[in-house]
């Protein structure tokens, strides 16, 4: 690749039959479209192409190749490594790009690659549907989906890659293929788990499920001077919850601006009320919680309760990887790095994986983590500059105390730009060398790099 910017005369030629927008820094449009959610992220593409539809993505795929510049690929623009922007290069934007259609008699819907879950679910929820869908209403689905897709429904249902029927997928050199499991199988495999590294994907179709739109679930907060007791349980009632029933616990600032520290465990259950009513019940129970916000909500809802905790403009520096066990000794260590923590936006969440998205094989698709586990994120957020340095030291060495209680194994969704070969090789574990050859096969000469990458064979 070439780092040369290209000439305004062959960015008018782009633009003439471009039906979306073509944006360069003299547009008014520019600012606002050049930042991603992450705050700490300021990337100056040279170009911004604001797809209206597929057409547009393949003529901008196409511009980026011959010009020689470097992709960006951006969906919800939430992905805190920032790579959904690029200094001095193409940033293909789907944003735009919302349609979803919704088959209620099938259980299936198509959605454009700018919808984020809170697009998802509104369309979805007049039907009483659902698939698995971000923790955080405001991720793209794109992301989420190709990375993996932790969400509310994954005990039930599987992670969001696991309810992916087909992607319509712009490769490369310009192509635009059906990939599903009967249709370029591979290259479908590889979609569920691997990232962005195989094209740019216009659109995405799911398997839906009935939930909602009201189900039973919420938080149940605690003071920091029971974390002990609070983590214990929370390792105790996750182990026996059964398939419709989704755990978190987090460590937190409360909100109402005290700098009190909190212990909060958050839990939903999307199947029967009666019987969502008498398992839940402990969560009301135990403590008892100096806060208990569990019960009747909508699944939309739901999905959205921690949107405000990670707003647009934040600045981040995340790290993460899995615990195959809740030791006593890791939750003494977690506890003392949260004691430490310098901002009150930081927070230190665990994230239960157990039922369906446990029965898939770990080779059956890209995504390797199949255990049951607690997928450990240590997430340092803050809005001053000033306060970058301790909550990145912070966050670095909170994974550092952790080191001896973790697996080799990361979630690519929460992985920074600061990994390299060992971050890849813990993400995608066994199944790097048959995803190396499928980039090898849709994308030999690397144009799409600018994400967790996955190098050709």
């Amino acid at each position: 690749m070439n780092s040369r910017s290209p000439s305004p005369t062959e960015i008018e030629a782009l633009a003439k039959s471009f039906r979306g927008q073509v944006l360069t820094a003299k547009d008014a449009d520019y600012e606002a479209a050049r930042h991603v959610h992450n705050g700490s992220i300021d990337k100056r593409p040279a170009v911004i192409a604001r797809c209206a539809g597929t057409s547009d993505i393949v003529q901008a795929v196409n511009f980026g190749r011959e010009q020689g510049l470097e992709i960006a690929v951006r969906g919800g623009g939430h992905n805190v490594a920032g790579l959904a922007t690029v200094d001095g290069g193409l940033l293909i934007d789907l944003s735009p790009m919302k349609g979803i259609f919704v088959d209620a008699r099938m259980h299936i819907a198509r959605a454009q690659g700018g919808c984020t879950w809170a697009d998802f679910n509104r369309e979805t929820q007049l039907h009483g549907l659902a698939t698995t869908g971000g923790v955080v209403s405001s991720t793209g689905i794109a992301g989420l989906t190709l990375g993996g897709g932790l969400g509310w429904l994954m005990p039930k249902y599987g992670m969001a890659l696991d309810n992916l029927l087909s992607a319509e997928v712009v490769t490369a050199d310009g192509q635009v293929l059906r990939a599903s499991a009967s249709e370029h199988e591979d290259l479908f495999w590889a979609l569920r788990g691997g990232g962005g590294n195989f094209g740019v994907v216009s659109s995405f179709e799911f398997a839906l499920h009935p939930v909602g739109p009201t189900i039973l679930g919420g938080l149940t907060a605690h003071p920091f001077e029971k974390a002990h007791e609070v983590l214990r349980f929370y390792r105790e009632q996750s182990a026996r919850m059964p398939d419709e029933v989704m755990t978190f616990c987090g460590l937190m600032y409360a909100p109402d601006g005290s700098g009190a520290k909190l212990v909060g465990v958050l839990a939903a259950h999307c199947g029967d009320p009666a019987a969502a009513a008498e398992v839940l019940q402990p969560f009301k129970d135990f403590g008892p919680p100096i806060l208990d916000a569990i019960g009747p909500i909508t699944y939309s809802a739901l999905n959205g309760m921690l949107d405000d905790a990670f707003p647009r403009g934040a600045l981040n520096y995340w790290k993460s990887s899995f615990l195959e066990t809740l030791t006593d000794q890791a939750i003494d260590t977690i506890i003392d790095c949260f004691a430490a923590c310098p901002a009150p936006m930081s927070k230190l969440l665990l994230e239960h994986f157990h039922g369906a998205v446990c029965r898939v094989a770990a080779d059956a698709t890209a995504f390797q983590h199949r255990g049951e586990s607690y997928n450990l994120a240590v997430l340092g957020q803050w809005q001053d500059p000033k306060e970058g340095a301790s909550c990145t030291a912070w966050t670095r060495e909170t994974m550092k105390a952790l080191e001896p209680y973790l697996a080799p194994r990361r979630y690519v969704n929460y992985m920074g730009d600061d990994e390299g070969a060992g971050g890849i090789a813990s993400a995608f574990g066994p199944n790097l060398a048959r995803l190396r050859k499928v980039k090898a096969q849709y994308d030999p000469a690397n144009l799409f790099r600018r994400n967790q990458n996955i190098l050709p064979a």
